[in-house]
Order: C-alpha cells, then sequence, then structure tokens
C-alpha cells in the first residue's frame, strides 16, 4: 500500500456551525499528524446530515489518503456517522456482540441497566478495526479503503485524544513515508508585523533554498509577531540542527523584542523569570479591567509569584485605595505615566509585593481628546528596588483590540524590566 502523506479532517456536529462550539480537536489531530510527517490539506465541520456526511467524505477521500472524522458516534439519533460512512464507502453496517457486552459492563459498574438505544454504538461497517475507548462508551472505527484509510474517532476530547495516541498513531507512523516534520516558533513583542518581516526576510527567504529547506509564516496578533519555521526530513537530529541555526539567526537579527524561541506564551516566560528570581508581581490596572492579571493566573502555579491585583477604574480607587495624589490626578489627569507610576508603586506597596505594574488608558469609543485620543495608554513597573519604568502608546483599533494590546505591552513591560 501507498504512504499515508495527506489527511481531511471532518468535524461532525450541527453544534459546530453555531457560535456556541468551536472544534479544537482538527487542532490537536493537526500537531500530531504533522509529527508523523502527514499534510492536513483540508479541515471542515459538517452538521448532523447523513447526506451532507456522506458527500463530505466522499470528497474529502478524494483529495487525501486519509480522514479522521470526530464526533457522531454517541447513542442518539442524531449521531449519524457510522451510517454516513457506511453508506459512503459501500460497507453494511453490522452489531458487534463484544462491544454490546462490554457497554452491559460498563453500565453495570454504574449499578444501572444498558439502555437499548446503546446498541447503536456496537454497529460496525463491514471490515472496519474496532478502537478501544478507555474513557466513553463510543468505540472508535479504523477503516482501510483500498489505498485510503478511514479513522472515526469520538468528539469529546478526553476520548479523542487517548485513542489516538493508544490505537491511531502507531498505525499510521507505519503507513507514513517516514518523513517527519520538525517545527519552531519564534514569539516577537512590540514590533509591528511590516517590521518584523523587513528584519527577517532577508534571513529566512535564503533557508528555502538550502539542502534541508525551511519554510517560514509570518501570524499577527494584538501585540505579538510570530515567525513559524518548518522542516521537513527522515533524520530528526538534522532537522532539529538546521531549524536551531534558523533561530539563532533570526533572533540575533530581531533581537531583545523576542521573547520566546520554544513557543511559550508571555505569560509563561514572565512567571518562569518571576519565579527563578524569587520575586513577586501585583497588578493595578484600569482600562484592562483584570485582563492582565487573568493571562498571568491562567498559568498553573502561578500563586508562587502572583500575589494580587487592584482593578482601579475610577480615580476615587485609584486615590483612596492605591494611594494616587489628588493633585497627580488633577494636574495631569487619570491617562498619565505620572499617575502609572504612582499605580505601580501604591499597588506594589498595597500588596507587599516585590514589584507592581500598572496600566491605565482611554478604551473608547469615547472618552478621547485630541490631547489624548482613544488608544492612549499609559503604563509603569515599579521595582525592583526603587526602580520605576513607564511608557505610552497609542494603540490603533476598536475597545477589545486596545485591550488586548495593552494586556501584550504590559506583559512585555514586565520582561524587559525582569532582564
Amino acid at each position: 500500500m501507498r504512504p499515508i502523506t495527506t489527511a481531511n479532517i471532518l468535524a461532525i456536529g450541527t453544534e459546530l456551525l453555531t457560535p456556541y462550539r468551536t472544534d479544537t480537536n482538527s487542532l490537536y489531530l493537526t500537531a500530531r499528524l504533522n509529527e508523523l510527517g502527514i499534510d492536513v490539506i483540508g479541515k471542515r465541520a459538517v452538521g448532523d446530515d447523513v447526506r451532507a456526511i456522506e458527500a463530505a467524505l466522499a470528497s474529502a477521500l478524494q483529495d487525501a489518503d486519509i480522514v479522521i472524522t470526530s464526533g457522531g458516534l454517541g447513542p442518539t439519533a442524531d449521531d449519524l456517522t457510522r451510517d454516513a460512512v457506511a453508506a459512503a464507502l459501500d460497507r453494511p453496517l453490522a452489531e458487534d456482540p463484544q462491544i454490546v457486552e462490554q457497554l452491559r459492563e460498563r453500565f453495570a459498574k454504574r449499578a444501572q441497566p444498558m439502555p437499548e438505544i446503546n446498541r447503536r454504538q456496537a454497529m460496525v461497517p463491514r471490515g472496519a478495526l474496532v478502537l478501544p475507548n478507555r474513557r466513553g462508551s463510543a468505540p472508535g472505527l479504523m477503516i482501510e479503503h483500498g489505498d485510503h484509510v478511514v479513522v472515526l474517532l469520538p468528539g469529546p476530547p478526553r476520548e479523542l485524544e487517548p485513542m489516538f495516541e493508544t490505537a491511531v498513531r502507531e498505525r499510521l507512523a507505519a503507513r507514513s513515508s517516514g518523513r517527519r516534520l520538525r517545527r519552531r516558533v519564534i514569539k516577537i513583542a512590540g514590533q509591528p508585523e511590516s517590521t518584523v518581516d523587513h528584519i527577517a526576510a532577508p534571513i529566512y527567504q535564503p533557508l528555502a533554498q538550502r539542502p534541508v529547506p525551511i519554510s517560514t509564516t509570518i501570524l499577527a496578533s494584538p501585540g505579538q509577531v510570530e515567525l513559524h519555521l518548518s522542516a521537513r526530513g527522515a533524520d530528526m537530529a538534522v532537522l532539529d540542527a538546521e531549524l536551531e541555526d534558523a533561530v539563532e539567526r533570526l533572533q540575533t537579527a530581531l533581537g531583545d523584542s523576542v521573547f520566546s524561541t520554544d513557543g511559550r506564551a508571555i505569560e509563561v516566560v514572565v512567571g518562569e523569570a518571576l519565579r527563578m528570581r524569587g520575586l513577586t508581581l501585583a497588578l493595578a490596572e484600569s482600562c484592562t479591567g483584570g485582563l492582565v492579571a487573568g493571562r498571568l493566573t491562567d498559568v498553573p502555579g502561578s500563586s508562587a509569584y502572583i500575589v494580587g491585583g487592584v482593578v482601579a477604574y475610577a480615580n476615587d480607587v485609584k486615590r483612596d485605595l492605591l494611594g494616587v495624589p489628588a493633585d497627580l490626578l488633577e494636574a495631569h489627569g487619570a491617562v498619565s505615566e505620572p499617575v502609572a507610576a504612582a499605580m505601580a508603586r501604591g499597588v506594589r506597596r498595597v500588596l507587599r509585593s516585590d514589584l507592581g505594574v500598572a496600566v491605565t488608558g482611554i478604551a473608547g469609543p469615547d472618552g478621547g481628546t485630541a490631547e489624548k485620543p482613544v488608544g492612549t495608554v499609559c503604563f509603569s513597573v515599579s521595582g525592583p528596588g526603587e526602580q520605576v519604568t513607564t511608557m505610552t502608546r497609542v494603540v490603533p483599533g476598536d475597545r477589545q483590540l486596545i485591550r488586548q494590546w495593552s494586556v501584550m505591552v504590559a506583559l512585555d513591560l514586565v520582561r524587559r524590566a525582569l532582564r
């Protein structure tokens, strides 16, 4: 049989076509398939309709060596993936007595009788390999169809991921081309995408012509630019060495705006720097409303270095709780570097932390002036010691974008202070 080099992913479920549910399984599957040297060439969400799933599967098989579906393997009437795949591949369904017995045992352990509706989960297309589900009732299925492979996985990530790792990964590795894909991610703060590309392009463009070609993708998000480097080959050590050389060149060119070369988020980088130095941090936030603290405390173990925070939206809170002098607020306004510095010193003093960080700004859509337009945000870091760093940025975009940008700028300011 020919090697598996390309894949399509079908996420099954009408809920994935609404604003209320996001398909995260395809992100996981793409990462795992790429590690095996398999390119994901398409992803699609399909509603709970037999004809729609059947048509999507038939189309996906025309383009790729393997199609992986997620979802639609439950016991209810809208779980139709098995039926659609059986129809598309012309493989009749038949009940597997062993699955029925396993389902009965599963319910018996909970002192419950198995509802008859669960027998639907024991229906298996002819010739399919049953994949055990250690965390749920829906078994997966793997079907070799000519030179193609179809894999049916359950929708819940806590079921899908271990099933892929234990029952699918090695089987696909045996059918892969032997070439592997390796990636590195460089993350940059404080530079616009165009500036990063101007600096990086003379370095990464020639890399695509080397004996081991390295391809580069640039992704931008509020306050951050990412360079994704990827290389393919059979020798993992060679790939890693080539990527490391490319990363070092780009990091040297981009300088201290690079905060991560291994994909770590900035809140992780800042947290590790605080932990390594044995320092604590407190936050005083106005326009960001606690978003900086939220990012930092999303990291497990952040209680070791995050003392707490104050959302000081009103001037009264800035004055009475953080100790910002009233005459400072009157003379400079709440959105000013002197007030930001006073907020950072105040929260550091009140919460007894080694460092304090403050953000105060105009997120809009109202409140801007000719002197301080919407998007004006002032930042300050106090400490360690008596050191105080302040800066002002005028951030473009709407309210949400301004707040997201401000979070990144604040975190990067802390990172730089910790150097």
